[in-house]
C-alpha cells in the first residue's frame, strides 16, 4: 500500500528535493472503561492493526499542503505556517493544523513546511478514533522530520491538548495514549489519573475480537459527550465539599455508595455512580482477563454496556440493538458499545467457530430492526505509532 501511495504523492504534490518518509499511527478500542478517563478512572484499550498512514516530504519555504486520500473532494488544503489558527473550512486537517500549533506552543519551532498526503483506513465517525489517530501521526511524524526528540508521553499528552483546545473536544487522555503506546497483542491498563500504565497480555484462546459498526454517524464534537463531562464535574464537586478526593475514579463502590446523596442533582448522580462502577469493573477485568478467566471478562462488558445504557444515557437504539443482538447468539463471551456513544461501534468477543454466524445473523437482526446495515471487523491487535521502514 506505501508504494502506491507514494506514487500517489508525487501525482499530488510532485516530485521535491528531499526524501519522502512514512508514518503509521493506528486506531484503537478500548475493551472496557468508557467515560472513565477523563473522570480519573482507569481504562483498558488495544490498538488495532488498522490505522492512518501519512506520507511527507518537507519544503523549503514555509507552506504546509495536507491532502487526503479520504477526502478527496477537498483537494489540497494549504496553510502558512506562521497562520495556524482554527477554520472550519479546512475540514478534517484542523486535526494536524492543531498538533502543530500546539507543538509550537511548547516551543518546538518548525523551521519549514512540509507537504503530507494521509490515508485513513478507520471509519470516519465510527468511534476508533479516526481523529486521534491523525493527531498521533502528525506528532510522531514532525517528532522525527524536525529532530525535536520529544519523548512519547509528552508528543501523547500535546496530541490531547490539541483535541481539547485547539478543537474544542473535551476529550480524555485515552485515545490518544492507547494510538502512542499500543504494543502488538497485548492491551494498556491505563490510570488515566497518574498515566500509570502496564501491558497485559490479550490472549483469548480460541476466541476473536469483533467490532461492529452502526453505520450512524455521530461527530464527537456535536454529541452530549461535553454535557456528560460537564455532569460529572458537578458531582465531583459536590463530592469534594464532604470528601478530599481530586477526582470520580479515587472512590471505590462502597464510598460511592455511603456518600452520593451528597450529589444535589439526581442526572449528575446517575453519571457518577457509572464512573465509579465503571472504574471498579476495569480493573476487576483485567484481573479476570490475567486469571485467564474469559467468561468472567465478558460478563463485566456486558455490564458496562448495561451501565452506560441506564446510568450514562450514551447507548441509543442502534448501539443497543447491535449488543442485545449479539448476547443472544451462541459462542458470545461479551459484548458492549466502545467510544463515546451515540453511535460508532461495538466490540464483542466471540468464539472463533461462530465468527460467521455472529456476523450474519447479528447483522440480519440489526437491519431488520434499524433499517441500517452494521459493517464487522475481526481485528487483530497491533503496535503503537511509528516510522514505517522500508525492508
Amino acid at each position: 500500500m506505501a508504494n502506491d501511495l507514494c506514487t500517489t504523492f508525487t501525482d499530488i504534490f510532485n516530485e521535491g528535493e528531499t526524501k519522502i518518509r512514512t508514518f503509521f499511527a493506528p486506531g484503537r478500542v478500548n475493551l472496557i472503561g468508557e467515560h472513565t478517563d477523563y473522570n480519573g478512572g482507569h481504562v483498558f484499550p488495544c490498538a488495532l492493526s488498522i490505522g492512518t498512514t501519512a506520507i511527507v516530504r518537507k519544503r523549503s519555504d514555509r507552506m504546509i499542503q495536507f491532502y487526503s486520500t479520504n477526502f478527496t473532494n477537498l483537494g489540497v488544503i494549504k496553510i502558512a505556517l506562521d497562520n495556524l489558527v482554527y477554520d472550519q473550512g479546512d475540514d478534517w486537517a484542523n486535526y494536524p493544523k492543531g498538533v502543530i500549533a500546539i507543538l509550537e506552543q511548547h516551543g518546538y519551532k518548525l523551521d519549514s513546511g512540509f507537504d503530507v498526503l494521509y490515508e485513513g483506513e478507520i471509519p470516519n465517525g465510527a468511534g476508533l478514533s479516526s481523529s486521534a489517530s491523525i493527531e498521533v501521526v502528525t506528532a510522531i511524524m514532525i517528532n522525527e522530520l524536525y529532530s525535536f526528540a520529544i519523548d512519547r508521553i509528552s508528543l501523547v499528552k500535546m496530541c490531547q491538548q490539541a483535541e481539547n483546545e485547539f478543537i474544542g473536544v473535551s476529550c480524555g487522555i485515552m485515545d490518544q495514549f492507547a494510538i502512542g503506546m499500543g504494543k502488538e497483542k497485548h492491551a494498556i491498563l491505563l490510570d488515566c489519573d497518574t498515566l500509570d500504565y502496564t501491558y497485559s497480555p490479550l490472549d483469548l484462546e480460541n476466541a476473536s475480537l469483533i467490532i461492529a459498526n452502526t453505520n450512524k454517524r455521530r461527530g464527537l464534537a456535536d454529541s452530549k459527550y461535553n454535557e456528560r463531562r460537564g455532569e460529572c464535574e458537578r458531582a465531583l464537586k459536590d463530592l469534594q465539599e464532604e470528601l478530599d478526593i481530586r477526582s470520580l475514579g479515587e472512590l471505590t463502590q462502597g464510598e460511592f455508595d455511603a456518600h452520593a446523596h451528597f450529589i444535589k442533582q439526581d442526572i449528575d448522580r446517575l453519571r457518577a455512580r457509572h464512573a465509579v462502577y465503571e472504574n471498579a469493573r476495569t480493573i476487576e477485568a483485567v484481573e479476570k482477563l490475567e486469571d485467564g478467566d474469559i467468561a468472567g471478562f465478558g460478563q463485566l462488558m456486558n455490564a458496562s454496556h448495561i451501565s452506560l445504557r441506564d446510568d450514562y444515557e450514551v447507548t441509543g437504539k442502534e448501539l443497543d440493538a447491535l449488543v442485545e443482538a449479539a448476547w443472544e447468539q451462541e459462542g458470545v463471551i461479551g459484548s458492549r458499545m466502545t467510544g463515546a456513544g451515540f453511535g460508532g461501534c461495538t466490540i464483542s468477543i466471540v468464539n472463533n467457530e461462530y465468527i460467521d454466524a455472529f456476523i450474519e445473523k447479528v447483522g440480519a437482526k440489526y437491519e431488520e430492526q434499524t433499517g441500517l446495515k452494521a459493517d464487522f471487523y475481526v481485528v487483530q491487535v497491533g503496535d503503537g505509532a511509528k516510522e514505517m521502514v522500508e525492508a
